[in-house]
């Protein structure tokens, strides 16, 4: 049995596989935001829950929104900043008594969809979850890429490529601006759409919007569709994925698998680009479904 634990921001999900990747048992609690030990603690007992529930102990794997520092062994880049600095694999592994493996959620999506999911079978597949954050994984030969400084397919983080004049390049939270984060996830649309001069609101609103004719929310979305071809051209042009994959909110948006392969062809360096734009198969539960996957 494979027991996957999703650790986000606001709630905490364990999954249970057997080995066909059928699902034996699932369950979500609230994350205690801030407080670390009590997050330590919430992982435990989900564990030990779940293997009480199903009378057999498995492997654990947690997909964190973060990464763990070659250098220092603890948790680096998360936006979850209580984990910061923090052991916890370690600690987790105290706990628990036994081998407890970690990756970034964003390659535990990808893992998940690569393994059976909208990317099985690909040879090379790149995962992006565009939600609240940008974040990519990368999974060559069904095993994720980490890279020497656990940063394999921090896509979110670099540059938008061949930017236009009038592409507002907006402060990241990283420290950098005009960042992919900024101009391709939920909340970078929400501040693109103030900056032009509209009215706060949620990303299904302004698509929403710009599916009833406004104009303003319209040609924003005309520039997100580009935005996100020119990202991902820079992706395919850089690692040649057979498939790329999407999740997080953004995802759900039906016009982007219409829209962006029509645009990326332009910034690709090949005569024709025969990478796959797909949606996941398992929706919100790639990312728990992964991290049953690391074992």
């Amino acid at each position: 049995m494979r027991l996957g634990v999703d650790l986000g921001g606001t709630k905490i999900e364990i999954i249970a596989l057997n080995e066909q990747g059928g699902v034996e048992h699932q369950q979500r609690v609230a994350t205690p935001k801030g407080d670390y030990a009590a997050t330590v603690e919430a992982i435990a007992d989900l564990v030990e829950e779940a293997e009480a529930i199903l009378g057999q102990h498995g492997t654990v794997g947690v997909g964190i929104p973060g990464a763990v520092s070659h250098k220092t062994g603890r948790v680096k880049n998360a936006n979850s900043t209580w984990l910061i600095g923090e052991d916890l694999q370690g600690d987790l592994q105290r706990r628990l008594q036994r081998e407890v493996r970690l990756a970034n959620d964003a390659n535990c999506f990808a893992l998940s969809e690569a393994t059976d999911g909208a990317a099985q079978g690909a040879q090379v597949a790149f995962g992006v979850i565009i939600g609240t954050g940008c974040g990519g994984g990368i999974v060559v030969n069904g095993r994720i890429l980490n890279g020497v400084n656990a940063i394999g397919g921090e896509w979110g983080h670099n540059p938008l490529p061949w930017a236009l004049p009038h592409d507002a390049c907006l402060p990241c939270y990283c420290g950098l601006n005009g960042c992919n984060e900024t101009f391709l996830s939920g909340s970078g649309l929400q501040a693109h759409f103030v900056a032009r001069g509209g009215r706060a609101m949620q990303a299904q609103q302004i698509v929403a919007l710009a599916r009833q004719g406004d104009e303003k929310a319209s040609q924003l979305m005309r520039d997100y569709y580009r935005w996100l071809a020119q990202g991902l051209a820079s992706v395919i042009n850089l690692i040649d994925p057979d498939v790329i994959v999407l999740g997080g909110g953004m995802s759900n948006i039906a016009e982007i698998y219409e829209e962006v392969p029509k645009l990326w062809q332009q910034w690709v360096f090949s005569d024709r680009v025969d990478t796959q734009l797909v949606a996941p198969k398992y929706g919100d539960a790639s990312g728990v479904r992964g991290a049953a996957w690391l074992w």
